[in-house]
């Protein structure tokens, strides 16, 4: 069984790595784009449409806004990225926005920033997945009753690659992302000269009426309705910061290398959302969050889905849905979607390893496996976010009202830390020049910091009934876990401090050895208790029908080793042994007691089930007791015996002992190996 699994495992996550290797696994800027970058190229794939989908609910009469609330996304997207510019050169360690945040604001806004970071992180997965889904059914609707298991596959496939290291990942993203950004531009090309040549392209929903569900719209709840569907396009900031906390992972100079890859990305996005927007007006694309509220609608409203705006771009820019640009344009629309994801599979476990550095999670979080990356970290990521897409069915629309509170929450606060950042170095200016230079920096992040923060408030007051109180609750729950799991090693630290009494040696150790037959275990355990030259020896065993023979067998052999039996009236084995430890405890409570337990090493994981259960039972009770040792001396059964370690390697000696065929290569004799 082991060998399937460690063989599995080998062709799923490939050879392990040595630490020595790591060096190897950092990015150059064309890798980087990909992995770090996908999540925010990929939302101008839906940003435009959540814009649609609210100004919709007052028909076609608001859908002249689009242009304004498009443009204030690009103006709050461009302040971002050159707010996060100079974090990722003032903050390089790769902490981000939670160091940002912990050094300059304090302990507390850095967890409420971890806490809100790695919510969005999880709700990155869940979205964008399920948003590549939709695009997957918007080419191929027959899929449409299989869209859950669709989305959990597509995680299942993203963790695999994801464990098999951050280079690997990244090489087997780059493709679908740089096609799925020559895709964009090539459709948006397409469009304007379109435009240009008196050949505007048209939607196949341009001739669709809508059916509000508010209409006469005016005044304060105007400007509601529009700070609602411009906290929807806001979107297409998720995943801005993943950068600014990967920095470690860029070849050097690392924090150049990043700054370049971040403004890269941010120019891309900027053209790109508003490439599709602007098509997006010029076509005149109808959708609604019900599909029945589309007057004209082929189809049937209530199990037909409609296709998104991306999808009505491509049919009407190409001239059809059964155009090859049209299925390209959806193909890499799929693939970036889901691989959008991945900004979140290198993000979450980044900032859970420094958070685990920092001991606010299990340091677990802060182990690389075999393919140095953090595979703990990876694991729980998939884990929350197919809990999510199974509990809201894969669904975009209820999906997306969690999403990017978490996003600005951590934007705001780390624009705040790097205000104060700014602050406390201008007071150590050495000239003038140098104070003129902090002053524009931090204007900048100024600037980030007041915008992120309209954007929050916009953010929480809209979506806050549309689900986003879910986020609300659960960011100040993680919020306290975290600080609970501090306490918890605050305290374990506090209590293993060595003191005076930690090197002072016990009055007696007292060895008992389990016996419950004589047998080949029992008897290393003998042989292995006498051997440590304890100040007592004594084996014990529970009265049962085999005693008698037991004490038969002990005389006959002779063994030096006084055989006690204890007295079991209600045929218990653990309470009479543990009772027996602790009188002896009572007696001597500077004595240590060293309790041998001979357990069988199995072969094959069904005989673990018949055997060792005594043994399980009683260690678990020992470990609980002060001043108690408890040694397990294995005895290797056959089976476990013929079981090879997958990492074994042949031993000096073995062809010797006949434990290998003759002319196997050894350490002992090498130039077998080089016959």
């Amino acid at each position: 069984m082991s060998k399937v699994v460690h063989t599995a495992r080998r062709l799923i996550l490939g050879r392990a790595l040595r630490n020595e290797r790591l060096g190897e696994q950092l990015l150059s800027k064309r890798l980087a784009l990909p992995i770090f970058a996908s999540d925010p190229l990929s939302s101008v794939a839906y940003a435009t449409q959540e814009i649609l989908l609210i100004l919709s609910l007052g028909g076609l009469a608001y859908l002249y806004l689009t242009p304004y609330l498009g443009a204030a996304v690009v103006v709050l997207l461009a302040v971002v990225v050159l707010s996060y510019r100079q974090v990722v050169y003032a903050y390089p360690s790769g902490g981000g926005s939670y160091e940002v945040a912990h050094r300059n604001l304090g302990p507390s806004a850095g967890l409420a920033v971890a806490s809100a970071l790695l919510i969005d992180y999880v709700m990155t997965v869940a979205v964008s997945v399920a948003a590549g889904v939709d695009n997957l059914i918007s080419a191929l609707p027959s899929l449409n009753p299989h869209r859950v298991g669709l989305a959990v596959g597509f995680v299942v496939l993203l963790t695999a690659m994801n464990l098999r290291g951050v280079r690997e990942s990244g090489r087997a993203f780059a493709i679908p992302t740089y096609g799925f950004i020559a895709g964009v531009l090539i459709l948006i090309t397409t469009g304007l000269i379109r435009v240009v040549l008196d050949d505007a392209p048209v939607a196949e929903s341009a001739g669709y009426l809508i059916e509000p569900e508010h209409s006469g719209i005016t005044g304060l709840a105007l400007v509601f309705f529009a700070l609602r569907a411009f906290s929807s396009g806001c979107t297409a900031l998720t995943g801005v910061e993943a950068i600014s906390n990967g920095v470690p992972a860029f070849r050097k100079p690392k924090s150049s290398n990043a700054a370049k890859t971040l403004v890269a990305m941010g120019a891309t996005a900027i053209v790109m959302f508003s490439g599709i927007t602007a098509l997006a007006i010029i076509s005149k694309v109808r959708i609604a969050e019900n599909t029945c509220d589309l007057v004209g609608f082929a189809g049937d409203c209530e199990s037909d889905p409609q296709r998104t705006v991306i999808a009505q771009i491509a049919a009407a820019v190409f001239g059809g849905s059964t155009n090859v640009g049209f299925f390209y344009i959806q193909a890499a629309t799929v693939l970036i979607l889901i691989l959008a994801a991945n900004t979140a599979y290198n993000g979450f476990p980044l900032l859970a390893s420094i958070l685990a550095r920092d001991r606010y999670l299990p340091r677990q979080l802060n182990t690389r496996g075999d393919r140095l990356a953090f595979s703990n970290g990876i694991m729980l990521l998939a884990l929350a976010a197919t809990g999510l897409i199974v509990a809201f069915d894969a669904s975009v629309t209820h999906l997306i009202q969690l999403y990017i509170l978490g996003v600005f929450t951590s934007f705001t606060l780390s624009q705040a830390g790097m205000v104060r950042h700014w602050n406390q170095l201008l007071a150590t200016a050495p000239d003038r020049q140098e104070a003129r230079r902090i002053r524009s920096r931090r204007a900048i992040n100024g600037a980030g910091c007041v915008l992120t923060g309209m954007v929050l408030i916009i953010v929480t007051v809209t979506k806050f009934t549309q689900g986003a109180y879910l986020v609300v609750i659960a960011m100040p729950i993680l919020f306290f876990l975290m600080k609970a799991v501090q306490r918890h090693y605050d305290r374990v630290a506090v209590e293993l401090v060595v003191d005076e009494d930690s090197f002072t040696l016990p009055s007696q150790v007292h060895a008992i050895v389990l016996v419950s037959q004589l047998h080949k275990p029992a008897a290393r355990a003998l042989a292995y208790a006498r051997a440590t030259r304890p100040s007592d020896l004594e084996a014990v065993t529970v009265q049962s029908d085999d005693t008698a023979r037991l004490q038969q067998d002990w005389s006959r052999h002779d063994i030096p080793v006084p055989l006690k039996v204890l007295a079991s009236p209600y045929r218990e084995v653990t309470r009479p042994i543990v009772n027996y430890v602790k009188s002896i405890r009572r007696d001597s409570p500077r004595d240590v007691i060293t309790i041998y337990i001979p357990e069988y090493v199995v072969g094959h994981w069904w005989e673990q089930i018949l055997h060792n259960q005594s043994a399980l039972r009683l260690k678990g009770r020992l470990l609980f007791t002060p001043g108690v040792m408890v040694t397990s001396v294995p005895w290797l059964l056959d089976s476990a015996a013929r079981v090879p370690h997958p990492d074994a390697r042949p031993a000096p000696g073995d062809i010797r002992r006949g434990a290998l065929p003759a002319g196997t290569p050894t350490p002992d004799n090498p130039s077998q190996e080089r016959r």
